[in-house]
């Protein structure tokens, strides 16, 4: 039998990330596309719903329902946008905040174990790998999207 491909590797450990997060958020209101909107409102601050949607590259529509379930579950507040009274600005509760809090240490916590599964010689290798991978397969991705619309404008 082969040595199984790169691309196999990858998704089988995007699979045990998702396994993982489903185990953590199991009979909660979170998921995998929710907690998506929490990292984008922790790390960029109050922010418009177009602006997650365009982040997330995900239909506002799409994104209101997540920010919807997320308001209801005391994640997230919306408030009026002090420039546009059309938007709001989507922000962390106290209780979205202490979540996101204690999301960051446990991927602390989780990078560092894995990290510490690679042979030391071999981290930095590792993590440039990775690094490369991830800039590639997003060029690939782009060119894609590029291409498809450059056939659709035909």
């Amino acid at each position: 039998m082969p040595d199984p491909l790169l691309l196999d590797r990858l998704l089988l450990v995007s699979h045990l990330f998702q396994q993982d997060m489903a185990r953590e958020y199991d009979g909660t209101p979170l998921s995998e596309a929710r907690m998506a909107v929490l990292w984008t409102v922790h790390h960029a601050g109050p922010v418009t719903q177009q602006a997650i949607a365009e982040s997330l590259a995900l239909t506002p529509r799409t994104i209101s329902a997540h920010v919807d379930a997320l308001e209801t579950s005391g994640h997230l507040r919306r408030t009026a946008h002090p420039g546009d009274r059309r938007a709001h600005l989507v922000a962390l509760t106290p209780d979205g905040a202490a979540l996101m809090e204690r999301t960051v240490v446990r991927h602390a916590d989780l990078s560092a174990q894995l990290r510490a599964a690679v042979a030391p010689a071999d981290r930095d290798a590792l993590e440039r790998g990775l690094d490369a991978v991830a800039a590639r397969l997003a060029e690939l991705i782009a060119d894609e999207a590029a291409g498809a619309a450059a056939r659709s404008t035909r």
